[in-house]
């Protein structure tokens, strides 16, 4: 297991090291456009200007992600939603109470640093404004880029397994369906991709040959802590709850495992969690695991 983890890292960081910058450059350009948007509305040269009626505005926009990352740290449309006790809609905001609670949110948490003029109450100077927008689309970025590459690598790793079990297995691939029962299961020599089983989604539905389910997690981590909550608090919770669900001998749950892994927390999730793991580098395993069941 050991080799396998570090081969994985050993993947994740090639991929890394040779990605071209032009998905950060683009990004970054986009969000520097909203972040100028964002402070022209609220005319943030000056702050006492600022009224609840722009951000309503900004919502409308479609800008209501740059506003947020003027809070330090920035917030999450959801954590948002929870402080200001508002919809964050341009509709809903035009209810001045929630856009005033929403401007409070805002100003309660306006990063210090980035907008000290805003905390003084005075016009910034050139160079503190240009920084000001710079850092902001920098925050934007990064959290953008960081989920277009989730995203992107999630995709990447369930259409080589689909294209594995399709093209190198022989599999039938069958439509996505809801799984209440194993009468609603693709017929064994099958697959299926994301689809609803017992009211939690798995990413691939295995029909075995020997009548058996094999719901697969396609799981791409890039830190170890993040394997954490990927493997051993999303994926083996799924396993635990399609086990109840349908008992040991009708599921295999199983993950496939892409990125960083830390050896302890595989080992716990094979050993206590009742989860088996395939690596993305090696699809013969699984292959070798779905032969074993004709």
């Amino acid at each position: 297991m050991a080799q396998d983890t570090q081969a994985a890292v050993s993947a994740f960081r090639w991929a890394r090291l040779g990605e071209p910058l032009a998905l950060w450059k683009a990004t970054f350009r986009a969000s520097r456009r909203e972040v100028r948007a964002v402070f022209r509305e609220l005319d943030l040269r000056a702050p006492k200007r600022i009224h609840s009626r722009q951000i309503a505005q900004l919502y409308r926009m479609q800008l209501g992600d740059a506003l947020r990352y003027l809070a330090a740290p920035p917030i999450s449309a959801d954590d948002l939603k929870v402080l200001a006790d508002s919809t964050l809609s341009g509709a809903a905001l035009r209810k001045p109470s929630q856009a005033r609670s929403v401007l409070r949110t805002i100003q309660q948490t306006l990063d210090p640093f980035r907008f000290q003029w805003v905390i003084t109450a005075r016009r910034p100077s050139p160079a503190e404004w240009k920084a000001a927008i710079v850092a902001t689309a920098s925050l934007l970025t990064y959290q953008r880029v960081a989920t277009i590459r989730r995203n992107a690598d999630k995709d990447d790793q369930e259409r080589a397994v689909k294209a594995y079990l399709r093209d190198v297995l022989g599999l039938r691939e069958e439509a996505p369906r809801k799984i209440d029962t194993m009468r609603d299961t693709p017929p064994p020599g099958s697959f299926c991709g994301e689809s609803e089983v017992d009211g939690r989604k798995a990413d691939i539905v295995v029909s075995l040959h020997d009548g058996r389910l094999l719901l697969i997690e396609c799981k791409v981590s890039n830190s170890a802590l993040n394997s954490v909550k990927r493997l051993n608090n999303d994926a083996a919770a799924k396993a635990a709850h399609w086990i109840k669900a349908f008992g040991v001998s009708q599921v295999v749950p199983a993950a496939m495992l892409s990125g960083v892994f830390k050896t302890r927390h595989l080992a716990h999730a094979q050993d206590q969690q009742s989860l088996a793991l395939f690596w993305a580098h090696r699809l013969d395993d699984l292959g070798g695991f779905v032969n074993a069941t004709r």
